[in-house]
């Protein structure tokens, strides 16, 4: 096994901790199933006694330049009280959606392999004066940019 597949099959596990351990600093109640086999990497539960389940997605440095914040292929239905938390290492910048706000921003698949799939393009590209390709996030996003966690609690 290469050190570039361990690299890439640990990489969104580490983050799904590193994300969890960022919200246990902010005083989160969070519960992490023993099983991720119906889209949930942590249970949130709020003061008002209330429970909400929390996907984490994450891209690294080592995606092609273009794809920063890139995240396709996704199943996914509405779900009450569901929320994504998308993490791009490149970008620094972390974006959280409800279930229904993701449902509202993403595109679905109408064709391909991954037909009926969804996915969802947070960063655009650009060149800068000397030709070299630049990623930003892309406006229409900045309303669910987040520097905490606050909306969870």
């Amino acid at each position: 096994m290469s050190f570039s597949f361990r690299h890439s099959a640990g990489f969104g596990k580490r983050i799904e901790y590193y994300i969890i351990g960022l919200m246990l600093k902010e005083g989160l109640d969070c519960y992490v199933p023993l099983v991720d086999d119906d889209g949930i990497d942590c249970v949130i539960r709020k003061k008002d006694g209330k429970f909400i389940e929390i996907q984490i997605k994450a891209r690294s440095n080592d995606v092609k330049m273009g794809d920063a914040a890139l995240f396709a292929a996704l199943e996914h239905e509405k779900r009450e009280n569901y929320y994504f938390v998308f993490y791009s290492e490149r970008l620094k910048k972390t974006w959280i959606l409800s279930s229904e706000e993701f449902l509202q921003e993403c595109t679905t698949n109408k064709s391909g392999k991954n037909v009926g799939k969804r996915s969802i393009w947070f960063n655009g590209c650009k060149k800068d004066d000397k030709g070299n390709k630049l990623e930003y996030p892309k406006p229409q996003f900045d309303k669910y940019i987040v520097t905490d966690f606050s909306r969870f609690k």
